[in-house]
């Protein structure tokens, strides 16, 4: 349907406005609001991300692109809810305890939720068990954790810990990323999986949560 080429070629070029204004005209024309977000939306940013993927585009990119998403989704929220649609999946993500850095971490999560999955952000600075906390309260099927510190690296080790501790372990994947951390690093603390890519982290995610659903 050519409106919802449209709609996907506007999140692509990062043009907000425009992407409302077709989005509203989509519902106007009484088409799925489901129908809207996954061929028109979703199918934008899937290709925003296969490009970030192979450094066609690049983070300024991805940002333009995510907020014309997030203003679409705004308006077709209420619709969404109307028509019985849920998130594919829910993940909790932050930086973890001290560490301040939060641009691969929003980064991750907008590709996320550009997949169609509802991200919790705990922010930056995060406990062990404040992530833990949060995947409980919160249903995640997936903690991730950020660090860009090689001081602050170890902290994720501690989340796996802690979600043993507090009897989780099992029902939720714990995935790892940032500048100084590796596939080894993930291997030996216990991690689900390691993504060097916000990209290739938002595919993960959507596995281990259609694996968990």
């Amino acid at each position: 349907m050519q409106i919802l080429n449209d709609i996907s070629a506007a999140l692509q070029r990062g043009k907000a406005k425009d992407v409302v204004a077709l989005v509203e005209q989509a519902i106007n024309e009484k088409i799925p609001a489901k129908d809207i977000l996954e061929q028109g939306m979703l199918h934008g940013m899937n290709i925003i991300g296969e490009k970030f993927k192979n450094n066609e585009v690049f983070v300024p990119e991805v940002l333009v692109a995510a907020r014309a998403m997030n203003k679409g989704t705004a308006v077709l929220k209420p619709y969404l809810t109307a028509e019985g649609v849920k998130a594919s999946g829910r993940v909790c993500i932050g930086t973890v305890k001290g560490d301040l850095h939060d641009i691969g971490k929003n980064l991750v999560k907008m590709m996320m939720e550009g997949k169609g999955l509802e991200v919790v952000d705990l922010g930056t600075d995060v406990a062990p068990e404040d992530f833990v906390a949060a995947a409980k309260e919160q249903n995640c099927q997936v903690i991730c954790c950020s660090a860009l510190l090689t001081t602050t690296m170890s902290v994720m080790g501690d989340v796996v810990k802690e979600a043993q501790k507090q009897g989780i372990r099992d029902q939720v994947k714990i995935m790892v990323g940032g500048a100084p951390v590796t596939e080894a690093f993930a291997q030996q603390i216990g991690a689900d999986k390691y993504t060097s890519d916000a990209a290739s982290a938002a595919d993960a995610a959507v596995e281990f949560c259609a694996q968990l659903a």
